[in-house]
């Protein structure tokens, strides 16, 4: 065969595998944008966006129509005063419009409504202003981020929303930028780079805040080994204005601000600083105008184990903490560690909430947070003083909170220093991003709660050799995950893992009702003072609760499987509820579930939006065949499957699934027939599918590794494929 052809041929099979190891459902693929306008109306006819600034933002309670901010409101309650659509009435819902988001990985988007626009946003950063009547498209940004980061992102390539301010529409990138658009045209005016150290694993996935004249944005990348910090740009010219950093980095060097010192001086013995420490903001940002402060949720440490990260002992402040600014200088006004000495990857960048109750008697202005690690907490958002700390979901890992110290009291018992242990919350946590929603009137939260457990045990190289090397591009956890498969065995039984949404009183703990869920990981929640509470689920039910009881109501089948937050608006007089459909982020790497929306249908990204007699029919897709078909010839020794099952779970598992079960997002290996096999090296080591997201492992793997993950890929086919004869 001439060249030519076998160059041609080559570039038509790498297309073909490409939609199976990396399916790309866009439209366009990053770096490309289409066409911003989609019917025949113009740029120039496009709907003006209105003034929002920070006085409208802060009465956005007179403005109940409008989702003007990520929790519609600075206090960040997320619940809507609209009552159009309620326990008599929620039965006659139905579909008004939808939108295909050109995507098939996880969609986690507040949108923003304002003015009869909407602005929301899908994976890989991409921006979409929508007429919020009808879903027509007025504009579309694509920030162009290169697929190759989508390695870096431990939990997907996610975005979980803008922030609008004084006809701006704000949004920041994967690859970390910071970017200003024209909310009437989309136009770029701005783009800023925030990150430190681009050659750090660095992303953000999180929606930036705005107020004061500023946008405030964080990062993630703790898992990779970066150092967490977090800046504020001028909202006009994109110039830093401060910037907070929530770990101290190399000790023999100044201090950036004051309050490294302090967390200097609890973090003992080691060298964080060249992993990278943690501590990113990768989620929850609140700003309260009640003090002018901003409130920073503060994640894991880099790595996980905290022997390994601070081998002296110490708190490591400021790793899972709320952090309270000054918001125009970036000063420290007070903070509150939820977790000391962080173990578990107890990260506290979960939503908090803003509220004013009266607590034994006084009236107070708290913040309340339910983190990862299990104890809901109510603090004096003056000060940081604590006044409530229960446990919401199972948690064995410590007994109680301290209310004197503050303190949780861990229990010694379900240490891993020597033997692996089931945690309960796991990784994932009891509560994760998704978001929770508060109705001030019942004093009572509605949590997407989770409990799943995890076998922690030490790193195997640090059991033997008492070091740990830090491994550039890869998971720094300081646990075992080569071999969790292990490591769960050696734990002995497992809790049971569950997903459960709760009515959850803050000051009592006492739960109203509990729903319970087939699966852990579901959507986020909306309250409504039609006495209703919506969330998603995996299974892709979309689903409207009794608000007193937890009966539910009314039911949406979508096919897709939810992650993201309800949120509802008003538009000549008629109420919408909407919210995006599609999976992925934690559920990457949990392994196949049948029942799952993702496993059953695929994950094929929508924005849905409901309205009373709402009628439009959803297309019904077909069921995917997941028969596992007959693998290449097994001539691999039993050894080299073993290593290859270390290295699958060190380098492919946390997307691939655990023993190669994929969750339905990104592909299930065993699935793949003996021709895609072919290029399997290729493709794992010289990134020929980059543009997709899946880049290069040259600098982790050699071809031996490859080879040896390849045969174990083949021995779990065959073993599943012979288990379902």
């Amino acid at each position: 065969m001439p060249n030519a052809w076998k160059t041609i041929l080559l570039a038509i099979t790498v297309v073909a595998i490409g939609f199976f190891f990396y399916p790309v459902s866009d439209s366009t693929t990053p770096g490309v944008n289409p066409k911003v306008v989609t019917d025949e109306t113009s740029i120039d006819t496009a709907p003006t966006i209105a003034l929002i600034d920070d006085q409208r933002i802060n009465n956005a309670e007179t403005e109940p129509g409008n989702w003007l901010a990520y929790g519609r409101t600075y206090e960040e309650q997320r619940f809507s005063p609209l009552e159009q659509i309620n326990q008599q009435t929620v039965g006659k819902l139905g579909l008004a419009w939808f939108t295909d988001m050109r995507s098939n990985r996880a969609l986690e988007s507040t949108p923003i409504v304002v003015d009869d626009m909407m602005f929301v946003t899908s994976a890989w950063s991409r921006v979409y202003a929508l007429d919020a009547r009808t879903g027509r498209e007025i504009w579309y940004y694509d920030p162009k981020v290169p697929g190759e980061w989508a390695r870096k992102a431990c939990c997907d390539v996610v975005n979980r929303g803008v922030a609008v301010y004084k006809g701006r529409v704000y949004v920041a990138s994967l690859d970390g930028y910071l970017i200003a658009l024209d909310a009437a045209t989309g136009t770029e005016i701005w783009r800023k780079n925030t990150l430190i150290d681009r050659s750090r694993d660095y992303t953000i996935t999180g929606a930036p805040r705005v107020a004061r004249g500023k946008v405030f944005i964080g990062n993630g990348g703790a898992e990779f080994g970066v150092r967490g910090y977090v800046t504020a740009y001028d909202a006009v010219t994109g110039e830093q204005v401060w910037r907070f950093y929530t770990v101290p980095g190399d000790p023999a060097k100044p201090f950036e601000h004051p309050e490294m010192a302090l967390a200097a001086s609890t973090w003992k013995g080691g060298e964080w600083w060249k992993i990278g420490g943690g501590g990113t903001v990768w989620n929850s940002i609140v700003y309260d105008p009640d003090f002018n402060h901003l409130y920073l949720g503060v994640g894991n440490g880099s790595p996980w184990t905290r022997v390994i990260r601070s081998p002296g002992g110490g708190d490591n402040l400021f790793l899972s903490s709320i952090v309270a600014l000054d918001a125009d200088t970036g000063v420290m006004k007070w903070y509150y560690q939820t977790t000391p000495g962080d173990n578990w990857d107890y990260t506290a960048v979960q939503d908090m909430v803003l509220a004013d109750m009266e607590v034994d008697g006084v009236d107070r202005k708290v913040l309340m947070q339910a983190p990862k690690n299990g104890f809901f907490y109510v603090l004096n958002r003056e000060n940081g003083e604590l006044l409530r700390a229960h446990k919401y979901v199972s948690a064995n890992w410590a007994t109680h909170v301290d209310m004197e110290s503050g303190r949780p009291v861990e229990d010694p018992a379900l240490g891993y220093l020597e033997d692996s242990k089931w945690v309960l919350p796991g990784a994932i946590g009891g509560h994760n991003w998704q978001a929770m929603s508060f109705d001030k009137r019942k004093g009572i939260m509605y949590i997407p709660a989770m409990e799943n457990p995890l076998a922690y045990a030490m790193n195997d190289e640090w059991k033997n050799t008492g070091t740990y090397k830090h491994v550039v591009g890869g998971w720094n956890t300081g646990i075992e995950f080569g071999r969790i498969v292990q490591v769960m065995s050696e734990a002995g039984d497992p809790p049971k893992a569950r997903g459960i949404l709760k009515a959850f009183n803050p000051l009592t703990g006492k739960e109203s009702w509990a729903v319970e869920q087939l699966h852990y990981w579901n959507g986020g929640v909306l309250a409504t003072a039609g006495e209703l509470v919506f969330q998603g689920n995996s299974l892709g039910e979309f689903n409207a609760f009794n608000a007193d009881n937890g009966e539910r109501l009314w039911s949406f089948n979508a096919y897709t499987a939810f992650l993201a937050p309800p949120i509802s608006y008003k538009i000549d007089g008629v109420q919408y509820v909407a919210i995006q459909a599609g999976t992925g982020g934690g559920e990457l790497f949990t392994g196949e579930v049948p029942h799952l929306a993702s496993v059953k249908y695929g994950n094929f990204g929508k924005l849905l939006v409901f309205k009373l007699n709402g009628d439009i029919e959803l297309p019904v897709p077909n069921v995917i065949d997941r028969t596992i078909p007959e693998q290449p010839e097994m001539l691999a020794s039993e050894a080299d499957v073993k290593r290859g099952e270390r290295l699958y779970h060190e380098n492919c598992g946390f997307c691939h699934g655990l023993m190669v079960r994929a969750g339905g997002v990104i592909p299930d290996l065993r699935l793949m027939p003996k021709a895609k096999h072919a290029l399997f090296k290729q493709i794992v080591l010289d990134g020929i599918l980059s543009v997709n997201g899946m880049a290069s492992f040259s600098d982790l793997l050699n071809e031996t590794d490859v080879d040896r993950i390849e045969a174990y890929v083949i021995s779990r086919a065959n073993e599943d494929r012979q288990a379902a004869e």
